[in-house]
């Protein structure tokens, strides 16, 4: 992926932070506006329409779970989160308002980078408005057409369930989507029952995808929050 066509909006009001995330991604050749408040966060936002927001929750002026809401209302660009709050519920109503992922302080750059690289490839699959087309994430690949799962080349045999979680995740490659997005999309419905549902048909499908224990692999497990189609 060239990242010089990308431009990253970078909203933190802590200098240092901003500073070391500028830095780290302007040395990998994207483009950065920077911003350390939520009103600046806006305002470079309407008037650069970057293609990523990296965003803090605990600004001066305003909550970012608002901002988050306010770019929702016009726009899909991708949102990750870069905050210090680490609690589920945080995560859980960052994810539901419309962030795409969400990484707590302290951080390692290249977890962030993955992410945002992450992030940036749902622009491209969900831009071209075509599920004919096959996506491939390494040694994965989805034939939407056909209706198949083929890992190596060789097809995976799934559920019709497990096949509609897999294209769920895939259409939403690299943002987490929470069990109660998940549930909402596969099932229609919620109940105590669903999570533990939800979590049986993962576990098959990540082993029919040949997921080895405390590895990633195609589909990462955020916990207490929800699942991310990686790129392996």
């Amino acid at each position: 992926m060239s990242n010089n066509k990308y431009k990253i909006l970078i909203v933190e009001d802590d200098g240092s932070i901003r500073t070391f995330v500028t830095a780290l991604l302007e040395s990998n050749g994207f483009q950065v506006v920077t911003a350390s408040t939520a009103s600046a966060g806006l305002l470079s936002f309407c008037s650069h329409r970057p293609d990523l927001v990296v965003l803090d929750l605990g600004l001066p002026d305003m909550d970012g779970m608002r901002i988050i809401r306010t770019i929702r209302e016009e726009s899909p660009v991708p949102i990750i989160v870069l905050s210090a709050r680490i609690t589920e519920q945080d995560k859980v109503e960052a994810l539901d308002q419309g962030a795409n992922d969400y990484v707590t302080k302290p951080f390692g750059p290249a977890e962030l980078l993955a992410r945002i690289r992450a992030a940036l490839r749902s622009i491209i699959w969900n831009s071209s408005g075509d599920t004919s087309k096959s996506l491939v994430l390494k040694d994965l690949e989805i034939r939407f057409d056909q209706r198949q799962v083929l890992v190596g080349g060789q097809e995976v045999r799934l559920t019709q369930t497990e096949y509609n979680i897999v294209v769920l995740l895939a259409q939403h490659a690299g943002k987490v989507l929470t069990y109660a997005a998940i549930i909402r999309e596969i099932w229609g419905v919620s109940d105590p029952g669903s999570i533990k549902t939800l979590q049986v048909n993962m576990a098959n499908i990540r082993k029919k995808l040949g997921a080895r224990p405390g590895a990633e692999n195609y589909i990462a497990n955020e916990l207490g929050v929800g699942y991310r189609m990686t790129d392996g």
